[in-house]
């Protein structure tokens, strides 16, 4: 998925995109305006995950109503593990000669060296959402902020709450995403920070690779190794729309428990009939407005910007009821 913004209607040029399966594609570029505003591309993550799709549209919503101040490119690669796609992305926007990339990174690690030749092309970057390798980046002399929450504190204090909820020794298992991912990491790291505090016993931690139809399958699984098991703590709602699936299949909702992170739409829903304990809202609508204000700001410094650390909520039937 590519979309460019902001078109003046008197000069359009059209650059076609057929690579990866993706649909024909145009952007529009005003040559008079080019070099007056800067062109900033937003990569993502999957936009079947609808934490991206809620993140595209604030995006776009910001740069409207700033469509003088900064065109905008936005990108989703088809699945969350398609790092292929979205190293093709980087490439493709290094071509196009735009002036930022703000990325949501498929991998922490695996990345880098599709971002090494974006400084290389001299264009700014800024990480947003899942945190890029340090010691990768290291290596390959890169200095990239990062735009996001506290991944570990936000999933402990999920994971707190849930606590609260269980006895001590319950079991619990954990849905993790994309291993090499480092939110994901850090999440699962909250998780099993809280059930220690909790002294709950983690008898499973298994990867569904942040995808809803592979957590519906691990935690059918689970329910039949660990029969008894009261928790489950997924490190996105997609997993977590999953999990409560499987264990509605097998007629366990009253039984067991299962948080999440994100706090998409379907997430309140759940929340709000009971099937969702809880999650954590990182605000996906203007994470990605945080990383494009920062993208300005670095093209405006003569140096580098230090990381931003952003809001992550805790989210239940209760603290719903007070929005």
């Amino acid at each position: 998925m590519l979309k460019f913004i902001s078109i003046p209607s008197f000069l359009i040029l059209c650059f076609f995109i057929t690579s990866c399966g993706t649909e024909v594609e145009k952007i529009a570029i005003d040559n008079s305006q080019k070099d007056v505003r800067p062109k900033i591309a937003l990569i993502m993550k999957s936009l079947a995950n609808e934490f991206f799709v809620t993140m595209e549209e604030g995006a776009l919503a910001h740069q409207k109503a700033n469509a003088d101040k900064y065109d905008l490119i936005t990108n989703g690669i088809k699945n969350e593990t398609d790092l292929a796609q979205q190293v093709r992305l980087i490439d493709q926007m290094i071509s196009v000669g735009v002036d930022a990339i703000v990325i949501a990174p498929a991998d922490s690690k695996a990345i880098v060296p599709a971002l090494s030749r974006v400084k290389d092309a001299g264009i700014v970057i800024v990480n947003i959402d899942n945190r890029l390798d340090e010691n990768i980046l290291l290596q390959y002399g890169l200095s990239v902020p990062f735009v996001g929450p506290n991944n570990f504190k936000g999933a402990q204090v999920v994971g707190e709450y849930l606590a609260t909820k269980l006895n001590k020794g319950a079991q619990v298992a954990i849905i993790e995403g994309v291993q090499t991912a480092y939110n994901s990491q850090r999440r699962v790291a909250g998780f099993k920070k809280a059930m220690d505090l909790g002294e709950m016993e983690v008898v499973a931690q298994q990867s569904a690779d942040w995808d809803q139809t592979k957590a519906v399958n691990i935690t059918s699984a689970i329910l039949i190794q660990y029969p008894e098991i009261e928790a489950i703590l997924c490190a996105n709602d997609s997993m977590a729309l999953g999990a409560v699936a499987a264990v509605k299949q097998a007629g366990l909702s009253e039984r067991i428990k299962i948080v999440g992170f994100d706090n998409i739409s379907a997430a309140k829903e759940l929340i709000a009939l009971g099937d969702l304990t809880a999650t954590a809202d990182q605000h996906g609508d203007l994470l990605a407005v945080y990383g494009i204000e920062y993208a300005i700001e670095l093209l405006d410094s003569e140096g580098g910007l230090p990381d931003k650390s952003t809001t992550v909520d805790l989210i239940t039937k209760e603290t719903q009821g007070m929005q």
